[in-house]
């Protein structure tokens, strides 16, 4: 991945969308970045409440913007060189698909589409990857079989400019390690 000049650009922009699949996970991974901002889509402040990880607590490690304006007003961050990269995780298929597609009606999706056009390397961790997914939801285990549709959209999105897919936890890990030795950074090492 390339993109931009690094030096000028010093923080991870994290999206949630209102995926519960790996949440938890993907929130302790970003906790574990250097100068990280969140940017939640609506239904992702619903999901993550859902999941016993309130707004008030994110904001103690965060920097957390929320999809509050129709022109999605906090993406102008990114034309001021403040993120060297963009995250969407997880991501679901509905916001797979407007990324894929080149939509943009969410702080996630705005946020992805405007970092492409600015060389930004995007990293979107995909839901609906396997035809067969097993994932926590708020009360029990469910056992999802993601439609053709969703799978030929995760196919459609790695295709997309300065987009990288991963499809797990691990491989999100795995990435997010490469992109900090790119950038000269370091996982944090400290809990708060």
């Amino acid at each position: 991945m390339s993109g931009g000049d690094a030096a000028a650009r010093s923080r991870f922009a994290w999206a949630v969308t209102g995926s519960g699949h790996c949440l938890e996970e993907a929130i302790a991974l970003a906790a574990r970045l250097p100068d990280v901002d969140l940017f939640l889509s609506a239904a992702a402040e619903e999901v993550l409440a859902q999941y016993g990880l309130p707004l008030d607590d994110l904001k103690k490690r965060f920097r957390v913007f929320r999809d509050k304006s129709a022109s999605s007003v906090p993406v102008g961050q990114l034309y001021g060189d403040v993120y060297h990269t963009v995250v969407v995780a997880p991501a679901t298929s509905n916001t797979v698909a407007k990324c894929a597609y080149g939509f943009s009606d969410t702080l996630p999706t705005n946020m992805f589409a405007q970092a492409g056009k600015l060389g930004i390397p995007g990293i979107v961790f995909a839901c609906d990857t396997e035809p067969v997914v097993v994932t926590q939801s708020p009360h029990d285990w469910v056992t999802l079989r993601p439609r053709r549709i969703e799978l030929d959209n995760v196919e459609r999105l790695r295709a997309i400019d300065f987009c990288q897919v991963v499809c797990s936890p691990d491989e999100l890990e795995a990435v997010l390690d490469a992109r900090l030795q790119h950038l000269c950074l370091k996982w944090n090492t400290s809990s708060s």
